[in-house]
């Protein structure tokens, strides 16, 4: 009998019947074939892309997909240890990737075709990043990075490799299980024990930490413990109880009956009975893995009325045998239609045509790619030459990507060669500039770039700054120093962060050491003014200690504060500059630019930066800075307004000398704002020397 890989992707090689009888001995008790479990991930696979394409909702048919590859792999090697033979690891691992890699590297390769043809420039880097994490079964943790929701109402926004984070975690499982086999046959050797009661520990030990951890981190970080491998080992794990369980389980006909019926009910209910939003995968997951479980007890029940008839009809079983091919094909193809028809979610006509051409391009993937290279004798030769299928699987992808991203190296070298003179950005607005550049030159940043476009903050700071472990992820040194001049503190949001590309030459030409302490969303103010976030609140109690430490001779702050509908001047921002004030401290107050509904950079790219629609306009624009009175009342405050270096003549234009202004609707991009490192100089330069201070040498 074959040895058996267990992919997601089916037909599964060969798994137990259950039987009334009573278990067969050894190895025999975990052989047979059941065509209602392949029935059952037919339907597991159909629930995925139902609730995907129409609903938006978890189904829990990854979950059950997940508990079912665990059944059939605990299946191949209980039969191996109850038999003595050798459990051949490294042949097993090569042989379960040269069944799972080709399928799953076409669909990479012909996803980054669609990538490259259809989706957003700004879109490709990452997806380029995703493909590689996909192929190299890592997906769930670069979405777990990243904070990618799984749950976000537009799926237009989602990468069209998502869905590889099950592929990835399950993959990962395929190469910890056989460990824990290995395991658990030294143990049954040298305490001379059964095996299968070794291995019913050894899982339930899994299945309870597992599901522990995976309850704990939903309920406190649900975004990353989806994509966690840690808090899905308990399905694993359950799926392997069920695998060694199942033999001496021997219900009676109509116990069958019963049981296999209400676990469909319930595997096909969950999703719509329960809002599962942020619950899985913790304990509620337990409702579909324990309603496919309770079908494969009933196993082949030997009634007319049993839901076996149902599950081994023949459309089901060769459905189950395509299920691989339909889970790869089917999310591709559904956030591509979303992202050429700009749509949330596809509607009943558009949803049930993805899914015809899903079943259909399933169905040929099967039949002329993964069963031709299952029957391909070649590569069952030897390790190296499955090992040889392994790596052309790889090239196949990793040559196109590769070469794709050399060519887009050499691109932006030969922008970043030329950009000076192509890409004046804020130069252009100087008296007497004239453009002597390619005006065919790509803007700056180019689109694939946009959504990058934060701009960095250095290394960590070092062990000089005192600061306690709950405020150092804050604070980075920007600029080092052995010999500062002068040090100085840049602290509030990231609408302080995309002014650092401006600040960082004026702190190199004067020898300045740069430290920021900077949180996304918060506010350099008071404690009452802090946006409700715990995040928040643990940083602005910091601020103290890292002023403390620091001992900056000036700080930067954002002097004001705007959203889409005006500009507002914080009296704890006030208050926090008086405090400054008196204790000594040179304070430089940056009047915020204006913040938009939507993305100037986005308009121009689809309409063209010239087009009337992408012209911008803002309350604030035309009025006195709200920071002049008191810069005007306190000696060492003072305040820098660029505004009309970012809207210049009250226009927000999103592009100014070939350059994108903004990366998003609220940010400026870090190109422009290195292009007005010069002017950001000279009015920092003319508004301390206001104060009485000596101006600091121009960059």
């Amino acid at each position: 009998m074959p040895t058996l890989s267990a992919p997601v992707s089916g037909p599964p090689a060969r798994a137990p019947r259950h039987r009334s009888a009573r278990p067969g001995r050894g190895a025999d008790r975990y052989s047979g074939f059941r065509p209602e479990v392949q029935g059952l991930r037919a339907l597991a696979v159909l629930l995925v892309v139902a609730y995907h394409v129409f609903l938006g909702r978890v189904s829990g048919g990854v979950d059950i997909f997940l508990l079912i590859s665990a059944f059939f792999l605990t299946l191949s090697f209980a039969r191996k240890l109850e038999a003595g033979r050798p459990l051949a690891l490294g042949r097993y691992w090569l042989h379960v990737f040269k069944r799972l890699l080709p399928l799953a590297a076409l669909t990479v390769l012909a996803t980054l075709v669609l990538v490259a043809l259809l989706f957003p420039p700004e879109q490709v880097e990452q997806l380029r990043t995703e493909a590689w994490a996909s192929l190299l079964y890592a997906e769930n943790w670069a979405l777990a990075a990243a904070a990618v929701d799984y749950y976000a109402a537009d799926h237009s926004t989602a990468s069209p490799f998502q869905h590889f984070w099950s592929l990835s975690v399950q993959g990962q499982v395929f190469l910890l299980w056989p460990l824990v086999f290995g395991l658990a046959a030294l143990l049954s050797r040298r305490g001379r024990w059964r095996p299968v009661p070794v291995l019913a520990v050894a899982f339930g030990v899994i299945f309870a930490a597992s599901l522990a951890y995976s309850v704990h981190v939903t309920a406190t970080d649900q975004a990353f413990a989806y994509f966690d491998t840690r808090a899905r080992l308990w399905e694993f794990a359950l799926g392997s109880l069920l695998a060694l369980a199942v033999p001496y389980l021997r219900p009676p006909r109509w116990a069958r009956v019963l049981l296999g019926w209400l676990g469909l009910a319930g595997m096909l209910t969950v999703g719509l009975v329960v809002d599962v939003q942020g619950a899985f995968p913790g304990w509620i997951a337990l409702w579909p893995l324990l309603s496919a479980a309770a079908i494969i007890v009933a196993g082949q029940s030997g009634s007319p009325a049993g839901v076996d008839r149902l599950l081994s009809s023949r459309p089901l079983v060769r459905l189950g045998d395509a299920s691989y091919a339909l889970y790869l094909v089917h999310w591709p193809l559904l956030i591509t239609y979303l992202v050429l028809r700009d749509r949330p979610m596809a509607g009943p006509r558009s949803g049930a045509a993805i899914i015809l051409l899903s079943l259909v391009l399933a169905v040929l993937a099967t039949r002329y790619v993964e069963n031709p290279l299952k029957r391909w004798a070649w590569p069952e030769r030897g390790r190296r030459t499955l090992a040889v299928s392994i790596a052309v699987s790889l090239g196949l992808v990793a040559l196109p990507l590769g070469s794709w991203h050399v060519l887009d190296e050499r691109r932006d070298a030969r922008i970043a060669a030329a950009q000076h003179v192509n890409n004046p950005g804020a130069a252009v607005l100087l008296p007497g500039f004239r453009f002597q550049g390619d005006p065919a030159a790509p803007t700056l940043p180019l689109p694939e770039d946009l959504p990058a476009g934060a701009s960095p903050v250095g290394e960590p700071c070092p062990e000089d700054v005192a600061l306690g472990d709950a405020y150092r992820e804050f604070c980075h040194e920007t600029v080092a120093q052995a010999d500062p001049a002068k040090t100085v503190l840049v602290t509030g949001n990231s609408h302080m962060q995309h002014w650092l590309p401006a600040l960082k030459p004026l702190a190199e030409a004067n020898g300045w050491r740069l430290v920021v302490y900077l949180m996304p969303g918060c506010l350099y103010t008071t404690a009452e003014e802090q946006p409700a976030s715990e995040t928040c609140r643990r940083w602005f109690e910091g601020t103290d200690d890292v002023l403390e430490s620091v001992d900056p001779d000036l700080m930067f702050v954002q002097g004001t504060f705007t959203n889409p509908s005006g500009e507002f001047w914080k009296p704890g921002l006030e208050e926090r500059v008086r405090e400054l004030d008196a204790r000594g401290v040179q304070v430089v107050g940056v009047r915020d630019v204006p913040r938009f509904g939507t993305e100037p950079g986005e308009c121009a790219i689809e309409h063209g930066a010239d087009a009337p629609e992408c012209v911008y306009t803002h309350p604030m624009l035309g009025t006195p800075d709200p920071q002049a009175p008191l810069a005007q009342e306190l000696e060492r405050f003072s305040a820098v307004d660029m505004t009309d270096l970012v809207c210049p003549e009250e226009q927000c234009r999103p592009v100014v000398g070939n350059v994108y202004v903004y990366f998003d609707d609220d940010h400026l991009s870090r190109v422009y704002s290195a292009t007005l490192a010069p002017m950001f100089a000279q009015r920092v330069g003319e508004a301390l020397a206001s104060d009485g201070v000596e101006a600091p040498a121009l960059p």
